[in-house]
Parts: structure tokens; sequence; C-alpha cells
């Protein structure tokens, strides 16, 4: 086993909110040509029928507005561009935002992306440990149906915003871990911005959730539990003590920059504690692409042994959970990691692998649990992680630090 895997004690995801990889990560590829990003050269026809290209012009905030459309019959425009063919050419972004707002000059916006130096704390992260090429979306489809496969490995079904049935025989990593005799916790920002899960979560285990001054706190006093998972904050609301809260989760149209911050915040509170820093594994990923380009093909995948009627998809047709969602940011953070580590995706047909959100309650099991039988098709079949972390500890020096005021 090597060194980083042995010493592994506590796993940490953080996930954001609805932004793509080429929106958030593909400048990286003219910082490394081995990172699948943009070369400049791509584009989508608008609804004139002329070519919008890519261009490094997104802003923090007030350009993405109205919210791009993410929801499953939107996501099959912006992948498929209406092709009976159902090959997809990731062709229908524009046309897509046209409908929101009906204003060709202002869909041609949802082509924009962030050059490097823009997201300072994100790309210092992804160049310092591991970006991956090939990290999608469970489902071509909106926030809670995706979240459910970082939480069960599977949304029973749903492709929607709806609460989904949890139905037997598949638990909550959560549930595993504490029937398994391990510790958890899903830490939610605050009571005025809380989970998204708690529909579905709260009702089976309370004891699993706290608040984000809690799991800072835990990282201070190195009482952090063997697997965490955080939640941003998903609304701009007033404080206890009245002072203003920003939006921290990116989602279009809250402030990139304030998620930034809050990114560094949790990368920084692990890193402070030596002894939590040599033990932790910290993926940061982002739940769905938020309708915002990217120009990977989603692949096919493993089925989910669910399926979601014609109904449920807006499409005029069921989905079958036989493919996976846009490509979206994922950086793996750990001391342990060796320098600018690329993750090949499908554009590797030898090493590539296609990572999805049921990667991560996978992973989980597997480390600390073994062997477990009740998982859905698609977990079962989903990459896990562990292999990234080698047998090299790096010095502190070769790591980046973020100042927070």
């Amino acid at each position: 086993m090597p060194a980083g895997l042995d010493n592994l004690k506590h796993i940490v995801v953080l996930m954001m909110e609805n932004r793509s990889f080429d929106h958030m990560l593909g400048g990286l590829k003219a910082l490394d040509s081995r990172i699948n990003g943009l070369t400049g050269a791509e584009t989508n026809p608008d609804t004139n029928g002329e070519p919008a290209p890519v261009l490094p012009n997104a802003a923090f905030q007030s350009q993405l507005d109205p919210d791009p459309d993410h929801h499953f019959a939107a996501v099959d425009k912006q992948i498929f561009d209406g092709a009976s063919s159902r090959v997809p050419s990731m062709q229908g972004f524009v046309k897509s935002y046209w409908d929101q707002r009906r204003d060709v000059t202002h869909s041609r916006k949802i082509m924009y992306y962030f050059a490097p130096d823009s997201l300072p704390v994100l790309t210092s992260l992804a160049r310092s440990f591991a970006v991956f090429n090939g990290w999608f979306s469970s489902i071509p489809g909106p926030t809670i149906c995706n979240r459910a496969f970082a939480h069960y490995g599977t949304s029973f079904g749903s492709v929607t915003m709806d609460p989904f049935v949890v139905r037997p025989p598949y638990l909550s990593v959560y549930d595993r871990l504490l029937n398994g005799g391990r510790t958890t916790k899903l830490y939610y920002f605050d009571p005025a911005s809380s989970t998204m899960e708690v529909v579905n979560l709260l009702s089976r285990q309370p004891a699993v959730f706290g608040t984000f001054d809690q799991f800072l706190e835990d990282c201070g006093r190195g009482t952090l539990p063997d697997y965490s998972f955080i939640e941003p904050n998903y609304t701009d609301h007033e404080a206890e003590d009245g002072a203003e809260l920003l939006a921290s989760d990116q989602h279009p149209d809250h402030n990139v920059q304030q998620g930034e911050i809050f990114i560094a915040s949790v990368y920084s509170a692990i890193q402070q504690n030596p002894n939590l820093w040599t033990s932790t594994a910290l993926l940061i990923v982002y739940d769905e692409h938020g309708g915002i380009y990217d120009h990977v093909p989603p692949p096919a995948c493993t089925p989910d042994g669910c399926a979601a009627p014609a109904s449920a998809t807006g499409t005029g047709a069921p989905f079958q959970f036989d493919r996976l969602g846009v490509r979206v940011p994922a950086i793996l953070v750990s001391p342990w990691i060796a320098r600018a580590t690329v993750v090949a995706g499908p554009e590797d047909p030898v090493n590539g692998r296609a990572f999805e959100h049921a990667s991560i309650p996978a992973t989980v099991t597997e480390h600390f649990l073994g062997a477990f039988e009740n998982r859905s098709p698609r977990e079962k079949a989903a990459p896990t992680f562990l292999s990234l972390l080698g047998d090299t500890l790096r010095p502190m020096s070769d790591i980046p630090a973020f100042h927070i005021d």
C-alpha cells in the first residue's frame, strides 16, 4: 500500500454549484497541454447560424442572468442539439441559452470562460495537485438528482429537482459508515442556508449534520470525522450578528470570487493543522455544469438499474441512466499527490477513466469499509481516486498557501 494511502484517515468532499470544466478550468490548457481544456477554436452556432466562439471574458457576477437552464430537457438540447442521430455534438449551448431571454448577443456569453489568473485559488490548486480531465456530473440534469449520486450512488430514478424517494437496499454513505462503526459528518453552511439534502437525509440520520463553523473547529481541534461532506452558502443573507453573508456556492449569478474565498478557507483549515494535512484527501468538485459550455461529449456509462419516464425528462423519451451528464471541474488535494498531476479522461483510450459523483461513495466505502455489496450498479462500476495518493510526502515549501482576511 502506498504511504499516502496508508496514512489516509480523512476524506473531505467540497461540492460547489453549477459550473462546467471549460468555464472554470478550460484556460489551463494553455499552461499545460495535458489538460483537456480549450484551444480557442471551439464554437457553437447561435440562432442566426453564426458561430459563437469561446472567449476568456467570463465575469464574476452579473453576466449569466437569467440562470442558464440546466433541467433535463435543456441539457439534452445542449448535448445533442436536437440531432436525431443522438450523437453528442455539444453544439446546442448557445441555442439553449437563447431560449432563456431570446437575446442573440446575450446567448453567446454561455461560451465565455475564465482566464487562469482570474481564479487564483482554483488555478493554484489544480496546478499544484491533481486535476481530472474526465469528471462528469452523474445525470444530464439539475442539482438535487446529481447530488444524490454523491450521497447514495444513485438518484433512485429521479432526473429532476423534486425530492426523490429513497428505496432499499441502498443506504446513504453516511448510514453505511455509521453502521460500520466509522465517523462521518455533512457540514452545511448555517441554518439560513442549510443542506440541499435535508429532506432525504435528516429524517434518517440527524446525527450526521453540522455547520461550517463546526467544520472549522473540528479541523482546528483535530477531531474531523473519517468522512466529511461540505456544502457552501447557497444564499445571500444576514448573519445572526447582522453582518451580510454572500452566497459562496458559485451558482450563477452568485459571486464567483466569494466562492474562491470559501474554497480557500476549506483548504486552509485542513492545511494549517499539520497532522490533519498529512492524513487527509480533499476533493473539490461541482455538482453539475449549470447549462454552461463544455466541449467534451459525456460518455456512456453502466446503467443505474433505474429509469425515468418521458414525463419526467421533458424530451418525449425515457432515460435509462446509461450516459453521464456534462463534465465539471474536479481537483483532488493531498500532500501525497505529485505536483501537477493530470488524471486522464475519455480522451485517452488507454489510461483514461470517466469519474462521476458515484465515485465519491465508491471511494469512501472502499477505503473505510472494504467490500460492500448493497450498492447501485453505477457505484460498483465507478472508479475510485485512491490510487492518486503515492509514496512521497511533499514538503510544505512545495504547498500553496492562501491568506484569507
